[in-house]
């Protein structure tokens, strides 16, 4: 990810600091979507993949707080808490749901910026790589290719999403919540019978069975863990 240009997400209910954080931000270079509820902002957060969250607090739907703990099922993107709240619990209770920082309004643009290019520099030194290699299993996600034993495999675009998330957690369990919330949006995080038929899916063009299987592996009632080898 280029530090220079990233999608900014903004989950903020006031219109003219989603006005004032958008001018501000691509005059920067970056891309920029709001939310003004944390409804809005989960499935945002969930179908933009942002580089970095801005998030305030006090959403008139519920507490920013409950936006950062539902991103958190799926991802560890960054998250810049920008609140009126400046007391030491308000601080302490976003750290522990995970916000990387938090900025107290009113705000300093100049210092806001600042500690939004930290958090992007810190993210694209653990990005991800384009490319996985499991075994004869090859997935680049710049070009939304998968092959294996050097053959292409004929996959969806959902189908790919699917085994990019598990090969991004190969090895360890990826629970269903976090599938559904990921791919399908947070909506839809109970509609398992989507999940069943898309792993059945992956499964079959896979070459894999579900009663031995050697690259998909279920933990029923659980979520799925994609071998690492």
């Amino acid at each position: 990810m280029n530090p220079a240009q990233a999608r900014i997400l903004i989950v903020e209910d006031e219109a003219p600091i989603r006005r004032f954080l958008r001018l501000a931000l691509e005059a920067e270079g970056h891309l920029v979507s709001e939310a003004a509820t944390a409804r809005d902002g989960i499935a945002l957060a969930a179908k933009e993949a942002p580089a970095v969250m801005i998030l305030d607090l006090g959403l008139p739907d519920a507490d920013g707080i409950t936006v950062l703990k539902a991103v958190r099922e799926w991802s560890q993107m960054p998250v810049l808490i920008l609140s009126v709240r400046s007391d030491e619990a308000g601080k302490i209770a976003g750290f522990d749901a995970g916000a990387q920082d938090y900025v107290t309004k009113p705000f300093s643009t100049g210092e806001l910026l600042a500690r939004l290019r930290g958090l992007l520099r810190d993210r694209a030194r653990e990005a991800a790589p384009a490319v996985l290699t499991l075994g004869p299993l090859r997935i680049d996600a710049a070009d939304h290719r998968a092959a294996l034993q050097g053959e292409d495999l004929k996959l969806t675009r959902r189908e790919f999403d699917l085994l990019w998330l598990l090969a991004s957690h190969a090895g360890r369990l990826v629970t269903q919540k976090m599938i559904l919330s990921a791919i399908w949006g947070p909506a839809h995080t109970e509609d398992s019978q989507y999940l069943r038929v898309y792993i059945r899916q992956l499964r079959a063009k896979l070459g894999d069975d579900a009663a031995d299987p050697r690259w998909i592996f279920t933990e029923p009632g659980v979520g799925y863990r994609l071998s690492d080898s």
